[in-house]
């Protein structure tokens, strides 16, 4: 398929997508509130809950935000992150203990669900202080346990309701994205790693975790012809709705995902950096049986599987660009078919090496990421609040904040970064928190007022700027 065909199917999708399919999240409907647009806001006044209502406290995260907050010479700047870094931890996390364990239920924010990836990107920000703090430890381990339980229910779900049985019931909605499985492989390893703790390991449920892991990324691979999955969305009656209304792959080795991270439909199924994100994830899933379990047969499933997909990559990912030369495809379909474009969510081309999926001095990830950060991708935005990448599922002209953050995340230019940040501290439309997505033109205009992920992206952000001791690129703001 040429670029142009390309960039008009996906436009051509796109557009399908806004006008004939109604969200699963009723909470995307733009708001526009301009009374909470004024010159008096008042950066010092905290928006956390009071401390009576905040669902978890740590003591170390507490530290923390003191630290970097007296470092801070912009307000804005340190109010803002006082209001999002602990916004998960004050406001989202449900921890408790089930069955004699820690179980930790995390809402995706203003929707009363836990999405495996949104649950393990709101307290990957917090790993690194868990060895300080032990209850911040055995939050986190509850967030793990809860995640197997959830893949175990159903590997093929992406978000999940709060019950505390393991039926059909806890299933809030079936969009089969590949990163869904990743995503909880990425955050034990880091857990184990961080932590040293091996004990989320050694019951036997880890090893079925990754079986069933193993099973679904097979089935999806479409070897034999087959597709046992079909999709349930949140808005629709519980009985199954479809299978997929994407284009037919050929199998080729890659694993196929009906759905992208952004929770939008896939054109061609083969979504690429989910591809490479599937053999990361495999890679540390096989690392921990090796280590921990001395499950040799088991690692050796995963590593084979890792290295099968990762050759169908080298062969099927990287096409030519007429303006930039060799780049990552978003999408693929084993025919020949690509689709040239980036979204803005985790894993996305943009963020392969803030995963770790790719070396940040890659030739082909350097040239695809000034592709995606242009108006040669279909889904990027400029206007006069801003720039940066769109989804389909949040219509056009909208920015999706998350591509600043990963922007400024995998960022090794200190300007750039800049600007990022610049951006992100214009469009909270004064409400001290960073929105789902934001008109390019008015920052009033936004969806989802509360979503705890790209709060805890952000508190990530200021963090690790911090750590870095570039607080005079902070305070330059």
């Amino acid at each position: 398929m040429t670029h142009r065909n390309s960039l008009r199917l996906a436009a051509a999708t796109a557009a399908a997508f806004v006008l004939c399919h109604t969200p699963a999240r009723a909470e995307l409907v733009l708001t526009r509130d301009n009374t909470s647009v004024h010159d008096g806001t008042d950066y010092t006044q905290s928006l956390r809950p009071a401390v009576s209502e905040r669902l978890f406290m740590s003591k170390v995260i507490e530290k923390e935000i003191l630290h970097i907050k007296r470092m801070l010479t912009n307000q804005k700047l340190a109010w803002m992150f006082e209001n999002c870094f602990p916004n998960t931890l004050d406001a989202a996390v449900h921890f408790r203990a089930i069955d004699g364990d820690e179980d930790t239920f995390v809402y995706t924010g203003d929707i009363h669900a836990m999405w495996l990836r949104d649950s393990a990107s709101q307290v990957w920000v917090y790993l690194p202080f868990a060895g300080k703090d032990d209850g911040l430890r055995q939050m986190i381990r509850g967030v793990i346990l809860r995640q197997f339980k959830c893949i175990l229910t159903d590997p093929y779900a992406n978000a999940f309701n709060d019950v505390a049985d393991t039926d059909r019931n806890a299933v809030y909605e079936r969009r089969w994205e590949i990163d869904s499985l990743c995503h909880p492989l990425r955050l034990a390893y880091a857990y184990w790693k961080e932590t040293g703790d091996k004990s989320i390991f050694i019951d036997g449920k880890w090893q079925e975790v990754v079986r069933l892991i193993l099973r679904t990324f097979r089935e999806q691979q479409r070897k034999d012809g087959t597709n046992p999955y079909i999709s349930q969305l949140a808005n629709v009656n519980p009985a199954p709705h479809d299978r997929t209304s994407a284009y037919p792959v050929r199998p080729v080795g890659l694993i196929a995902s009906a759905f992208r991270p952004s929770d939008a439909p896939t054109t061609f199924q083969f979504l690429i950096p989910s591809n490479f994100f599937a053999v990361t994830s495999l890679r540390k899933a096989a690392e921990i049986l090796k280590r921990v379990n001395k499950d040799a047969a088991t690692a050796d499933a995963c590593m084979k599987l890792a290295a099968e997909v990762e050759d169908a990559l080298r062969r099927y990912a990287v096409v030519e660009h007429p303006a930039y030369g060799k780049i990552y495809a978003y999408e693929v379909d084993g025919f020949g078919n690509c689709l040239m474009m980036d979204d803005a969510d985790v894993p996305g081309l943009l963020a392969m090496t803030y995963l770790g999926d790719v070396d940040a001095d890659d030739p082909v990830y350097l040239n695809t990421r000034r592709f995606v950060w242009s108006d040669d991708n279909p889904n990027f935005y400029r206007g006069k609040a801003g720039e940066g990448i769109g989804s389909s599922r949040t219509g056009t002209d909208m920015i999706r904040t998350t591509s600043l953050l990963v922007k400024a995340l995998t960022s090794r230019d200190d300007d750039e970064i800049r600007d990022c940040l610049r951006t992100i501290l214009d469009t909270d439309a004064e409400t001290g928190f960073i929105h789902e997505s934001f008109h390019k033109d008015d920052p009033t205009r936004y969806t989802r007022a509360w979503m705890a992920r790209q709060n805890s992206l952000f508190g990530e952000l200021i963090v690790k700027l911090a750590q870095e001791k570039k607080f005079d690129l902070l305070n330059s703001l």
